[in-house]
């Protein structure tokens, strides 16, 4: 049962000597998740979601800017933002809020960065919760050359200003539009504007790095993803949205397959079901019945 004071509302965090901001949901001395948002989204991401689990489960729920995202500080010059990099984030999140093992709470580019630490320190983390993504993108072997081909010249070429729009209901609107997943009004808002500046002239900037949107220099091939799925130790719950990105591909199949110790639920939604609102409570209610009846030493496979 949720404690009298829990706080619902989000308190800005600053983690990492400054370098990642954050939000955070519930009391300062409840047992503590970390919430990894998607590529080019934000700690918004779980604006929805958070306050329904903290109400529910009696927890804290600190959701962070990855690096470059956000309110977070941009990686230093000459630096990439490769997928691994994003595990130091999380790791330094982890050391500020004195977390030893990790339950994660991840979407999209944030479980994927959940499923590499999980493989590659098993120890540091307790559960996973992953929203509608699961692994990594991977490029197959034979295509390494010319993955680096398109990431050596792509960050070679200049920079591009951040977008600035007139308004934030046409910054929203852009991101509905340009979104590499489909997104509507609603659900794009609380990303947009925990992603904007505005100007001294009014306008609204975007404060994502632009350097986001290059190519990945290397990428994982498909056999290594698949490789470190099977070395997570931890359960894993898996959250897929009807309309998101995994459904019954032939690769998502075999990254289910992959996990040894797997639930899997199917929701109505699209990718970002945990933040739509007509979805949103599903969400939460799966993983609050998931909590509350699956012990946390044994999960069983359900497909």
């Amino acid at each position: 049962m949720p404690h009298a004071t829990t706080p619902l509302y989000p308190r800005p965090l600053s983690l990492a000597e400054g370098r990642l901001a954050a939000l955070c949901w519930g009391r300062d001395d409840a047992p503590t998740w970390l919430a990894l948002h998607g590529w080019l989204d934000n700690a918004a991401s779980f604006s929805r979601l958070a306050p329904l689990l903290v109400e529910t489960l009696d927890i804290r729920i600190v959701a962070i800017d990855f690096r470059g995202h956000g309110d977070s500080a941009h990686a230093p010059t000459g630096n990439d933002y490769a997928l691994w990099d994003y595990g130091h984030d999380v790791l330094d999140a982890m050391e500020d809020l004195a977390v030893e093992r990790a339950t994660l709470l991840a979407h999209s580019m944030g479980a994927a960065v959940a499923c590499l630490l999980a493989a590659a320190l098993p120890e540091r983390l307790e559960r996973l919760t992953l929203l509608d993504g699961l692994g990594a993108l991977n490029t197959p072997a034979s295509d390494t050359a010319s993955q680096l081909r398109k990431g050596l010249l792509a960050h070679r070429r200049p920079l591009s200003q951040a977008p600035r729009y007139p308004d934030l209901a046409t910054a929203v609107a852009a991101r509905v539009a340009g979104g590499v997943t489909p997104l509507d009004t609603v659900t794009a808002t609380p990303l947009v504007e925990r992603n904007a500046d505005v100007t001294a002239d009014g306008h609204v900037q975007m404060r994502t790095d632009s350097r986001l949107l290059k190519p990945s220099l290397v990428r994982f091939t498909p056999s290594q993803v698949l490789a470190l799925l099977a070395g997570i130790q931890a359960p894993v719950l898996l959250i897929e949205g009807e309309t998101g990105i995994l459904g019954e591909r032939d690769w998502a199949e075999k990254a289910r397959q992959a996990v040894p110790n797997l639930t899997r639920h199917v929701l109505p939604g699209g990718h970002h079901l945990h933040l739509e609102p007509q979805a949103v409570h599903g969400v939460a209610k799966v993983i609050a019945q998931y909590e509350t009846k699956v012990p946390e030493t044994a999960v069983g496979r359900k497909q």
